[in-house]
C-alpha cells in the first residue's frame, strides 16, 4: 500500500532534479530520501495514499454501473491519523442519494488488506472461497456479483448456473489517447470526461478528508463544503506556497 511517508534526514537533491520546482505549491521542505520518485504518494503534502491512488480505478466501475456522482455522507476508519504520512489501511464509507428511480446506495472501500466480511461466505462450485485480488462486490437482494475489469462471478453459483449475460451495449473504447485527441477535434467525447471523472475524484478523496477530520461528513457538492463541520475546509482547499499564486487563482 502507499502508506507511511515520513520526512527523513535532509540531503542535497540530485543534480538532475529541480527540487523547488518539483515541490510546486506544496510547503517548503528539504529534499530527503523516500519521496522521489513514486513514493510521494505516501505523503499528504504530495499524494493521497492508497485510496487516492487506486480507488479511481476500482470505484469507476461502480459509479459507471450505478449512475453515481457525489455522496451526501462520508466517514472513514483507519489507524491513528499521522500529520505527514498516509495510513496503512482504510475503510471508507459513502452514502449516495436516490437517482431517479434508482434507490439510495451505500459504497464501501477497503484497502491495506481489509476485506468485507461477506466475502468469507461466498463459495465456488468446490465449496472454496474465491481467490480474488482487487475488484468490486455488488450486493443485491437476489444475489451477489464479484467482478473486476476482466471477469465476473455470480453468487450463489448454483442459483446462477447457466446464466446468460445481457448483450453488450457499451462500445469498446478506441483507447484513452485516441479518445482524447478525437474529443479535442470535436469528434465525440471521452468516456471518462471531466464531468464524470471530476465527480468520481471528488467522491474518492472525500474518504481521505473524512479520515483526517476524524468524523462523519455531511457533504454538499454544490458548495464543496461539509455542512456539519468547518474542519474539512483545510483539507479541501489547500494553502499555496508563495510564488504559486497564479496557479491557485487559475484553479479557483
Amino acid at each position: 500500500s502507499w502508506s507511511g511517508g515520513r520526512f527523513r534526514t535532509p540531503k542535497t537533491p540530485p543534480a538532475h532534479l529541480d527540487w523547488d520546482l518539483w515541490l510546486g505549491p506544496a510547503p517548503k521542505q528539504p529534499y530527503c530520501d523516500g519521496i522521489h520518485p513514486a513514493n510521494w504518494r505516501r505523503y499528504w503534502d504530495y499524494g493521497t495514499g492508497t485510496l487516492g491512488d487506486m480507488a479511481c480505478h476500482f470505484m469507476d466501475l461502480v459509479h459507471w454501473a450505478l449512475d453515481l456522482r457525489t455522496p451526501t455522507k462520508v466517514w472513514s476508519e483507519g489507524p491513528e491519523v499521522h500529520e505527514v504520512g498516509t495510513p496503512k489501511w482504510m475503510i471508507a464509507h459513502y452514502e449516495h442519494p436516490a437517482r431517479g428511480e434508482q434507490p439510495p446506495v451505500k459504497v464501501t472501500w477497503y484497502d491495506g488488506g481489509k476485506r468485507p466480511e461477506i466475502l468469507k461466505k461466498l463459495k465456488d462450485k468446490k465449496g472454496k472461497s474465491p481467490n480474488w485480488g482487487g475488484g468490486q462486490l455488488f450486493v443485491g437482494d437476489k444475489g451477489i456479483l464479484l467482478s473486476d475489469y476482466g471477469k465476473y462471478v455470480l453468487f450463489p453459483v448454483e442459483k446462477f448456473e447457466g446464466f446468460t449475460p445481457p448483450p453488450q451495449t457499451i462500445a469498446k473504447s478506441i483507447g484513452h489517447h485516441i479518445e482524447w485527441t478525437e474529443a479535442c477535434k470535436g469528434r465525440g467525447k471521452t468516456l471518462c470526461n471531466f464531468d464524470y471523472s471530476g465527480a468520481l475524484s471528488e467522491t474518492v478523496l472525500l474518504g481521505n478528508v473524512a479520515f483526517r477530520c476524524k468524523q462523519k461528513l455531511d457533504w454538499d457538492p454544490k458548495t464543496l463544503r461539509a455542512l456539519n463541520t468547518k474542519s474539512a475546509d483545510k483539507f479541501v482547499r489547500k494553502e499555496y506556497r508563495k510564488g504559486w499564486d497564479l496557479v491557485r487563482d487559475a484553479l479557483s
